[in-house]
């Protein structure tokens, strides 16, 4: 995608493709494709979270290997076996190890000061953070250039590279400084819309292409983060201060989903870069 050609699609994506547009007649062909290229975009982090869920009912205390250990086990079981089937690209893969990394670094951080905990024991840990959190991250990361690929997205206009940059890093470090300083969070949130404001994704789920404001997505996403982040709470996998049995992640978490889906975004963009609309495409 970095050089202007169309992305490649697997043959698995392909054959979905096929199969929906031989069976879905107009309208409701773009409303299911883009339903179907949804729920295949979030493969990984589909798993990963039925991962979750499955273990958390069914893993014992008293078995030889932790809940945590296998997690991390499994998540790398998972993105060897999707890069074997080619249900995955080695740049996705590339976008999956960054953002693993800059995930692990701020997890650490955060335990570190007491914004979250992991209850369950664990030997595949560094920094007291289970390795496989670093792969939660990472679901983000592959969802978006999945997504990317998928949709044929194209960004128009695309602000400079530069100033992505400065604003991703500012996130970045926020997530940091705020325990010492004051936090710039509305601030940042603020420049996503001044930075962003004009941006529109262009995007073809079957034939047709559609737009939508980048940072209109950026939010409905983070909604979907924030049902996700759920998730991990409802299974004890990680407990925010305060937390005893189920309950709701604070609303307030959104904003902080919807910044890091900013610095996800710069990120994939190191490996993908975004692409001009295409002045001849029909819009939706």
């Amino acid at each position: 995608m970095a050089d202007g050609s169309a992305p490649t699609r697997t043959r698995t994506e392909r054959r979905l493709a096929e199969w929906a547009h031989r069976r879905l007649p107009g309208p409701a062909y773009e409303f299911l494709a883009f339903g179907l290229k949804m729920a295949w975009a979030s493969l990984y982090a589909g798993i990963m979270l039925a991962l979750i869920l499955g273990t958390k009912f069914l893993w014992q205390p008293g078995w030889p290997l932790a809940r945590y250990d296998f997690l991390t086990l499994a998540a790398v079981t998972t993105q060897v076996l999707l890069l074997a089937f080619r249900l995955e690209t080695p740049r996705e893969a590339l976008v999956i190890l960054i953002y693993h990394l800059v995930g692990t670094i701020m997890e650490i951080f955060k335990l570190k000061m007491g914004s979250w905990a992991y209850p369950e024991p664990g030997l595949l840990k560094l920094g007291g953070v289970p390795l496989f959190t670093g792969f939660m991250y990472a679901c983000v990361g592959s969802f978006m250039v999945r997504a990317i690929r998928l949709f044929d997205m194209r960004f128009d206009p695309y602000p400079p590279f530069w100033a992505t940059a400065l604003l991703a890093g500012a996130i970045y470090g926020n997530f940091f400084s705020h325990h010492y300083v004051a936090d710039l969070r509305y601030l940042l949130m603020a420049g996503t819309l001044l930075l962003f404001w004009r941006t529109r994704i262009h995007y073809r789920p079957g034939h047709r292409v559609f737009w939508m404001p980048l940072p209109l997505a950026a939010f409905l996403t983070s909604l979907f983060l924030w049902i996700a982040e759920n998730v991990g709470t409802l299974t004890g996998t990680w407990l925010y201060p305060g937390q005893k049995g189920f309950q709701l992640v604070s609303l307030g978490k959104l904003g902080s989903w919807y910044l890091l889906l900013y610095l996800s975004f710069v990120l994939v963009t190191l490996v993908h870069k975004p692409r001009p609309r295409d002045p001849v495409a029909t819009t939706g």
